[in-house]
């Protein structure tokens, strides 16, 4: 049972150039191809301290993706920006809405987009994902956040949350635009799809059990969905199972377009991320970087892990030895005491079902610290 039940964990989980007229006229092209939805979904309320509208903007694989943009109410001038996803398997409506709700308030410009496949962005088969793909996707809200009017494009940051959270480090690494990023709650999907929870299946043997499973539903059902969050919950299901659950399955965070909350990804559909190892020249990024994490948060070692081989070059969990990071003074991580892996996602609470009183586990202020000081 608890092997099915970390397998089923696993399941859950502008175009450069473009003048900014000819990217508006692109988005309300793409707002009607999407059907975008107008009226306010998200789990939580939206803050009297920001404003907020739906737009678009194309990847450079040709995809749409939908996306909230926030700002600070009766502000000027031209700001610092940040873009936003995750968790894997969420949507914009979850935790990266909120994550860049709060950044608005403190004075930034954040977009938080569905990515390639999912939620209200472009993609077909459905709830498909790519290494490639999902870091141009944060490369690509790079591009528009560029081109926007009210934002100083040498001042533009990434928040990635949970599988998100490795995506950014590797976008991070890829794009020198990109002056900032806060991994929170990450998980290394190449690591955990290819090695299992805390590489207990990193044998051959394994993933070739694995490979030819996958190889065969290619023929059989290639569109076969694998199941969102454990539903119903088994007793003695792991606590971070009965934390997802907590979190996609009730009223704090369920949404009708979250995979995580409903019938997951593709069961081929995260094929390619157990085949890649996408961190290895984490430890070459000179702008700065944030990795926050949970004290208690099973996934707590992936972001101790990044974070040693960032600096380092070297850390348990990573194959290769690199050299140590040229810029190691403007890496952090940040262990966040008593909070869980979904703790981070929305700050927690005191009771089950998002009820009793928050814990504010999310340290809001010392992000847009860390965003203000290393965006100048």
């Amino acid at each position: 049972m608890r092997k099915t039940l970390l397998f089923a964990a696993i399941i859950g989980m502008m175009l450069v150039g473009f003048t900014q007229k000819e990217s508006n006229h692109q988005n309300e092209e793409n707002m009607t191809t999407l059907n975008l939805t107008q009226e306010w979904d998200k789990v939580f309320p939206l803050s009297e301290k920001v404003n907020h509208r739906k737009v678009t903007f194309e990847t450079q694989y040709g995809l749409t993706l939908a996306a909230d943009l926030y700002t600070p109410k009766d502000a000027e001038g031209k700001l610092a920006a940040i873009a936003v996803s995750g968790p894997f398997g969420a949507v914009k409506e979850q935790s990266s809405g909120l994550y860049a709700m709060r950044m608005a308030e403190r004075g930034f410009v954040t977009l938080a987009f569905d990515p390639s496949y999912t939620g209200e962005s472009s993609g077909e088969p459905r709830r498909t994902a790519s290494p490639d793909i999902n870091t141009e996707d944060f490369m690509a809200a790079v591009d528009y956040l560029s081109q926007l009017e009210n934002v100083d494009a040498e001042k533009i940051g990434i928040i990635g949350i949970c599988g998100w959270g490795g995506i950014a480090l590797n976008a991070a690494a890829a794009d020198t635009r990109i002056k900032t990023t806060v991994a929170s709650t990450m998980y290394d999907m190449t690591r955990v799809n290819g090695n299992g929870y805390y590489d207990s299946e990193d044998k051959e043997e394994s993933r070739h059990a694995a490979r030819e499973a996958l190889s065969k539903q290619r023929l059989t059902n290639p569109l076969a969905m694998g199941g969102g969050v454990v539903n119903p919950l088994p007793d003695d299901a792991p606590q971070f199972v009965k934390d997802y659950h907590d979190y996609y399955l009730t009223p704090r965070g369920y949404h009708a377009r979250s995979g995580n909350s409903n019938d997951g990804w593709r069961v081929i559909g995260t094929q390619a991320y157990a085949n890649a190892r996408f961190l290895y020249y984490i430890n070459e990024i000179r702008s700065a970087v944030l990795v926050m994490h949970g004290e208690k948060a099973h996934s707590r070692y992936f972001g101790e892990a990044a974070y040693k081989y960032m600096v380092e070059g070297k850390a348990e969990g990573y194959n290769v030895v690199g050299k140590p990071n040229p810029n190691p003074e403007n890496k952090q991580l940040l262990i966040i005491p008593g909070a869980s892996h979904c703790d981070l996602y929305d700050g927690g609470y005191t009771e089950l079902v998002g009820k009793g009183e928050p814990k504010n586990l999310i340290p809001w202020d010392k992000l847009a610290e860390f965003f203000k000081e290393n965006l100048k």
